[in-house]
C-alpha cells in the first residue's frame, strides 16, 4: 500500500516535523544548482562513505558525514518518497513524544541505520545519502504507539489501483518485511541493488525498541482506548 492519510488528528501543529521537511527539501535545491557530476563528488567528500566510516567509525568528521547525509538525497523520487513517510507519521509522533525525544529519536535512528548499512558493505565506497534511515526510526516508533489507527492509501493491483484503509500495524509491519526481503536479496547484488535496505531495517528497529521502553516509563492508555481517544478527537474537531 502506498499511504496517503491517517486517521490520527494531533493536539498541536508539529512544527519540527515540517521543520525537517523543510530541511531536506532547501538541501535538495541546493543540490540542484551544481551539475551531477558535481553533485557526486559532494556526496563523496560530505555524506557517509561505508569504507571511510570503517576507518575512522568515531571521529568529528564521522559524526557530521552522518548528520550531512541525512539531508542529501539523490532523486526527486527518493526526496519525495521519504518526506511522504515523514509528513504523514512524523506529526502523530512528534505530538505524543515531545519535540526533545522526537528529535533524539530521528537523529540516532539515522545514526544507527548508517552502521547497520555499513556494517552489511564495509568496503563499499558508495555514498550513502537520504533521511530513509530516520524516518523509518519515525515509522517504527508510530507502529507501537498507534498500531490500531487506521491509514488509508492506494493498493496496487496489476494494472488498476484501489483505495483501502488498513491499519497501522498491518501498513507498516508490510513496509518492515518487504525491505528485510528486499534486504536478504540485495545481498548478492552488486552494490545492494542501490537501495540501502539494512539501514531502513536498522533505523525502524531502533525507533520500535527506544518507544517501547518509552511506553515502559510514561503511561499508556490500552490500544483499544487509545484509537477511540482518536476517532473521538478527529469527529470533535471538524
Amino acid at each position: 500500500m502506498l499511504p496517503l492519510r491517517d486517521l490520527n488528528p494531533t493536539r498541536r501543529t508539529p512544527f519540527l516535523t515540517y521543520i525537517l521537511i523543510a530541511l531536506n527539501i532547501l538541501v535538495f535545491f541546493w543540490q540542484q544548482m551544481f551539475s551531477l557530476p558535481e553533485q557526486q563528488s559532494i556526496f563523496l567528500n560530505l555524506s557517509v562513505v561505508p569504507a571511510n566510516i570503517i576507518a575512522s567509525p568515531f571521529s568529528l568528521e564521522t559524526l557530521l558525514d552522518i548528520l550531512r547525509s541525512m539531508f542529501f538525497h539523490g532523486s526527486w523520487f527518493h526526496l519525495f518518497s521519504n518526506l511522504l513517510y515523514l509528513w504523514l507519521f512524523g506529526d502523530n509522533v512528534e505530538d505524543r513524544c515531545g519535540v526533545f525525544y522526537y528529535l533524539f529519536l530521528y537523529f540516532a535512528s539515522g545514526s544507527v541505520a548508517v552502521f547497520a548499512q555499513v556494517m552489511i558493505d564495509p568496503t563499499s565506497q558508495i555514498p550513502l545519502v537520504g533521511a530513509s534511515g530516520a524516518i523509518a526510526g519515525v515509522l517504527g516508533a508510530y507502529l507501537i504507539l498507534f498500531p490500531g489507527v487506521r491509514v488509508q492509501g492506494i493498493v496496487p493491483l496489476g494494472l488498476f489501483t484501489r483505495l483501502a484503509v488498513w491499519p497501522a500495524w498491518v501498513v507498516l509491519g508490510l513496509w518492515f518485511a518487504l525491505q528485510f526481503v528486499n534486504g536478504i536479496l540485495s545481498l548478492g547484488s552488486p552494490s545492494g541493488g542501490g537501495v540501502a535496505f539494512f539501514a531502513h531495517i536498522g533505523g525502524f528497529v531502533l525507533g520500535a525498541v527506544l518507544t517501547w521502553f518509552l511506553t515502559l516509563f510514561i503511561h499508556q492508555p490500552p490500544p483499544e482506548d487509545r484509537r477511540e481517544m482518536l476517532y473521538r478527537r478527529a469527529t470533535r474537531d471538524r
